[in-house]
């Protein structure tokens, strides 16, 4: 009876300690998912601290000058009011742009090549900004890096210290050269180094005097005719003409194994769905091969091969050679444009093909290609600025030659400079044959106007030392009659003829 009287309370404390066990198990359980909760916030924040510390690291090195150098950051105001904005120089110490700082206290920026560099060192006006280099590296211009000492003394004194000084890689006298030879023509010059990416010259026409520039201000903005303000080195859009077969010659090797096999016979014209392409002063080059058309510049051949190509293959190429792309440049650009598709009519492919058509580039992209032929298909990046000194000419930051990528393999830029130098010794350059220094090249016209008589912008492109790539070359005259489609290639012999002699 005792044991049966037992049985109901084990199983009471059975049942007890059942809910206490199960009472356990949903405590441990909500437990975990308080912590698998607390773990998920943990990493939440965890993650977002290491992302803020990456962007505040990527600001700091990529950002903050761009920010430092944006016309409505007020803090540039400070930086006027303790430092004279410091000088900008040529690679041999020619002052470009300098402060002259008055008893009175008063600062007037001058510029003592007048317009030669307007464009490329661009002007600092209290009123108008800056432009060019001067906004580029108007941080560094409004830094002093001056001995600490002085610096004490002179704020002390309540003097102002005097600001760092930009060095750059621009070279007075090519850049004289280059804007002699253009001359009163409209039109650009790039001038670069092969193996480095440095720019040597840069100049673009009309342009302005930047010391009078506040003055002028009306007349210069106003202008649409002559846009005296506008840098046609980079920010100029032009139809390629002709240096354009550089790309579509690439695309063809690229797609055709047996490209050295391909023949053409000209007749001086092409024709395909009632659109009539025409070589240039209906010349009739007879039977070609790619070389020889490429040398001869046949626009029959290169619509021929346009109609021959790929499209999407041959936007690839021109995309490759940074078409529809960003360019490496801390100026100012306008992107190059390439139009052709997979749903463009043979008349558009055809124009593409031999430089017309839909297709615009600046002469400083021109450039950038050129370099990457002469440079064995890698493009250095192109800078213009060699180092930052203080005033005294202690070295505070200097910039060295970097790659900034491969645009073509090693073996087709060595066929393109092939062909290039074909265009030298055999063909619509050859003007620039037998020098004391040998040229590879590429001419181009480019029509745009048929309103009163044929019309064309005349370009050249090109490199010397050809074993050993030296300078590289771009230049464009707007607006020359049909006859003068030679008048870039002359520029351009006449640049650096002076390069050479001196």
């Amino acid at each position: 009876m005792a044991w049966e009287e037992q049985q109901p309370e084990r199983r009471r404390q059975a049942g007890r300690n059942s809910k206490k066990s199960r009472s356990r198990g949903r405590a441990k359980r909500k437990e975990r998912a308080q912590n698998r909760e607390f773990a998920w916030i943990t990493y939440f924040f965890v993650i977002l601290f290491i992302a803020l510390m990456g962007y505040l690291v990527y600001f700091t090195v990529v950002r903050a000058s761009t920010f430092v150098n944006s016309p409505y950051n007020q803090r540039q105001n400070a930086f006027a009011e303790r430092v004279i904005r410091g000088s900008i120089t040529d690679r041999n110490g020619n002052v470009l742009a300098e402060t002259d700082a008055a008893e009175d206290g008063t600062e007037t920026r001058y510029y003592p090549y007048g317009s030669l560099f307007a464009h490329v060192v661009g002007y600092s006006d209290d009123e108008l900004g800056t432009t060019g280099l001067e906004a580029v590296e108007n941080f560094e211009l409004l830094t002093s890096n001056a001995f600490f000492v002085e610096k004490i003394q002179n704020e002390f004194n309540e003097q102002k210290n005097q600001g760092d000084t930009v060095v750059t890689t621009l070279d007075a006298n090519l850049q004289q050269a280059a804007y002699d030879a253009l001359g009163d023509y409209k039109g650009a010059v790039v001038v670069m180094e092969a193996d480095t990416g440095k720019i040597l010259a840069m100049v673009s026409k009309p342009d302005f005097d930047p010391n009078t520039v506040y003055e002028n201000w009306a007349t210069l903005n106003s202008d649409e005719e002559n846009s005296p303000l506008l840098n046609r080195a980079t920010s100029g859009s032009y139809a390629p003409g002709s240096v354009f077969k550089i790309v579509t010659a690439l695309a063809y090797m690229r797609q055709n194994s047996d490209y050295s096999s391909y023949t053409y016979d000209c007749g001086g014209s092409i024709t395909m769905d009632n659109t009539t392409i025409n070589c240039f002063g209906r010349t009739v080059h007879g039977f070609e091969d790619l070389r020889s058309s490429f040398a001869n510049s046949c626009n029959a051949s290169f619509a021929n091969i346009g109609l021959m190509l790929d499209i999407a293959g041959y936007r690839q190429t021109a995309e490759d050679l940074l078409f529809n792309s960003e360019l490496p440049s801390v100026l100012d650009y306008t992107k190059s444009s390439f139009a052709l598709d997979e749903d463009s009519p043979s008349s558009e492919i055809m124009m593409t093909a031999m430089g017309q058509g839909e297709t615009t580039v600046s002469p400083y992209h021109m450039a950038l290609i050129t370099q990457a032929i002469a440079n064995g298909g890698t493009l250095m990046e192109p800078y213009l600025v060699d180092s930052v000194t203080n005033y005294t000419g202690t070295e505070v930051r200097k910039n060295v030659p970097k790659s900034y990528g491969r645009l073509m393999t090693s073996d087709e830029a060595a066929q393109l400079k092939e062909y290039m130098c074909a265009v030298i010794s055999e063909g619509t350059g050859s003007e620039l044959s037998g020098r004391s220094y040998s040229v590879a090249g590429k001419t181009g016209t480019a029509e745009y106007s048929l309103t009163d008589g044929e019309m064309t912008h005349s370009w050249f492109v090109g490199f010397t030392n050809v074993d050993n790539p030296e300078l590289v070359i771009s230049v464009i005259t707007e607006g020359s009659d049909g006859s003068a489609g030679g008048r870039a290639v002359s520029i351009a012999g006449t640049i650096l003829d002076s390069y050479y002699s001196s």
